[in-house]
């Protein structure tokens, strides 16, 4: 049933987005931050690789519960789908979860790298010739 549940939520989200503009599926920072590591990773975006790469890559500290709050929400949206990996005898026979990005998920990454590129050239030139020497 939870598995039916999932499917019509996708199927309802696509369908949505067919007919609303992509501004209603914003990335937040942090969704964004998580759903481009996915990307990096590729075959190997796992929970644990995935904290270890943005902390990595950002220098900042990521909480597993944080993470994994934002992977079952992106999952939920339809940006992300998770499968089961084999069983390892490091994780007590447990599989490793594993994410990849779906259709939606990479119209969703697009759109912010289009909002942040039209933002960025947005900004006067000047801005950029003022003397930063404060900071």
């Amino acid at each position: 049933m939870e598995t039916v549940l999932k499917l019509a939520r996708i199927l309802f989200l696509h369908l949505d987005n067919t007919i609303m503009p992509m501004k209603d599926y914003q990335l937040g920072e942090f969704e964004e931050i998580v759903i481009l590591t996915v990307g990096i990773l590729s075959n190997a975006a796992y929970s644990v690789a995935i904290k270890d790469e943005i902390e990595s890559r950002l220098k900042r500290t990521v909480s597993m519960g944080a993470l994994h709050t934002a992977l079952n929400r992106m999952e939920d949206k339809g940006y992300l789908k998770s499968f089961a990996g084999e069983s390892t005898e490091e994780r007590a026979g447990r599989p490793r979860r594993y994410f990849e990005i779906t259709a939606l998920g990479k119209k969703a990454i697009q759109h912010a790298k289009e909002t942040r590129d039209e933002l960025w050239s947005a900004i006067p030139k000047t801005i950029w010739q003022s003397n930063l020497a404060g900071i």
